[in-house]
């Protein structure tokens, strides 16, 4: 059975940029949520100091849970070498962090979609910084995912491999035991494209799943289009739903991963509409999981 983890989606800025949430507050407010584990993200402003690490592991695994996954948002698409190489040193010491933490899972991207890098050009850079990192996570029995990415909080530009084709053709460059896919179905739907067409070509790379359902506050997919390039973090129109009330089949998506043997993390990306809103969709997972990996 998989099992399930929380991320804190709805208060990124808090933790991340103002300080008005602190990861303690975090971690104690989650003890609320029917969860296995906690996702951290690499940019918390708690986490700046190294000698804290050891510390909010110990309170998470107090809770009896564990932070079994790091996300982190590095940016391997820039046309510049040494722009790149700072984001594999980068990546390394997030990899460290991870296993400071006791994570099993530490996420990479490809990138941001600049305007100027070419399809070839955006899949190799990526590749060879992933590649670059591999041995580093390897050393700590880490597994690097890639997410199919929508736009992380703090880009100008949407992900490089946001694309199904893009995406699968940069996974399949990476071979290595310590390389996997994060899934994230919303983010297939945000690119105008079937999540359960891309599960059925990675359902076998597939290590972690994001959960989340998501809707349009307003306008269509082509108007997403037209301001995702122009605007930081994203777009006002868009909006994490409560799961299970959005546009994704969780029956068909866990039926799938079922089916190869799937038994790994599923953390959970809501919570936009009160704290209240993520202990349903908690719910939610767990009676579906149990539905249709308990059969």
């Amino acid at each position: 059975m998989p099992k399930l983890a929380a991320f804190p989606k709805a208060w990124m800025d808090p933790l991340c940029i103002d300080g008005s949430m602190t990861l303690t507050e975090w971690i104690n407010l989650s003890g609320k949520l029917d969860v296995d584990g906690l996702e951290f993200y690499s940019d918390f402003l708690d986490l700046k100091d190294a000698s804290r690490w050891s510390g909010y592991r110990s309170m998470v695994e107090d809770q009896g849970r564990s932070i079994p996954m790091l996300c982190c948002s590095p940016d391997f698409t820039h046309p510049d070498a040494g722009f790149r190489q700072e984001q594999v040193d980068k990546e390394k010491g997030w990899i460290d962090m991870c296993a400071a933490l006791g994570g099993d899972f530490c996420r990479v991207l490809s990138g941001q979609r600049r305007p100027e890098v070419s399809r070839e050009d955006g899949i190799s850079y990526a590749a060879e910084c992933i590649e670059a990192c591999i041995p580093h996570a390897a050393d700590y029995g880490i597994t690097l995912v890639i997410e199919n990415h929508y736009k992380d909080n703090y880009w100008t530009y949407p992900e490089f491999a946001q694309r199904m084709e893009i995406f699968c053709e940069l996974v399949a460059r990476v071979d290595s035991p310590h390389f996997g896919v994060n899934y994230d179905p919303s983010n297939t739907v945000l690119a105008g494209e079937d999540p359960l067409e891309l599960l059925e070509r990675v359902k076998h790379r597939v290590v972690t799943m994001h959960a989340s359902d998501r809707f349009l506050i307003e306008g269509t997919l082509e108007d997403l289009r037209n301001e995702e390039m122009d605007s930081l973090g994203y777009a006002e129109r868009l909006s994490h739903g409560e799961i299970g009330k959005g546009l994704n089949d969780y029956d068909a998506i866990f039926g799938t991963l079922k089916a190869v043997g799937f038994d790994g993390w599923v953390s959970i990306e809501d919570g936009v509409d009160g704290f209240e809103q993520m202990q349903r969709s908690v719910s939610f997972l767990r009676r579906k999981m149990e539905s249709v990996f308990g059969e």
